[in-house]
C-alpha cells in the first residue's frame, strides 16, 4: 500500500509520533512518503495514495495549526481514506486537548480511529497506543487494498 504521511510539529512532539507511526507502517511492508509541512515546501501530491495520514499539534484553543491548514488546502481534495493523529496538552483543558485531530477528522469525514498523545510519546503506554492505532488503521484499510 502507498501511504502519504504529512505532519506539522512545533516543538518536536508531533514529529516524534510521526516517526513512530512511519516506522510501524514500514514494518508492515508499506511504502511511506513522509514529510513535515511548511510554507515553502513542494509536496508530492499524487492522488493515487491508498491512505493519507495527517498529524498535527493543536494551536490556539483547539485549532489546527496554519501550516497544516495550508497543506490541506493545497491538497485540493478530500481523499476517501484519511487517518489523523496529533499531540496536545491537557493542561489547556480537555475541551481543547488535541482539538486539531478532531477538527481534521471532522473535515475529512474520517471513519478511522483518532490517535491523541499527551505532549510526546515518552512511556510504554504511548508507544503501545501508537502501535495499536497503526494496526487498527491497517486493519480497516487492508480490507480494501493489499
Amino acid at each position: 500500500m502507498r501511504i502519504l504521511l504529512a505532519y506539522d510539529s512545533l516543538s518536536g512532539n508531533t514529529k516524534m509520533v510521526a516517526e513512530e507511526v512511519e516506522a510501524e507502517f514500514k514494518k508492515s511492508g508499506h511504502a511511506v512518503t513522509s514529510f513535515r509541512v511548511h510554507p515553502d515546501a513542494q509536496y508530492p501530491l499524487e492522488t493515487d495514495y491508498d491512505l493519507f495520514i495527517l498529524g498535527a499539534w493543536t494551536a490556539d484553543l483547539g485549532r489546527t495549526p496554519p501550516d497544516m491548514k495550508d497543506f490541506i488546502a493545497e491538497l485540493g481534495m478530500k481523499p476517501p481514506h484519511v487517518a489523523i493523529f496529533g499531540t496536545g496538552e491537557t493542561q489547556w483543558s480537555m475541551a481543547y486537548f488535541c482539538g486539531a485531530v478532531d477538527r481534521m477528522a471532522t473535515y475529512f469525514e474520517s471513519d478511522y480511529p483518532r490517535l491523541k498523545i499527551e505532549q510526546m510519546p515518552n512511556n510504554e503506554r504511548d508507544h503501545e497506543a501508537i502501535r495499536n492505532w497503526v494496526a487498527e488503521v491497517l486493519s480497516m484499510r487492508e480490507g480494501v487494498v493489499k
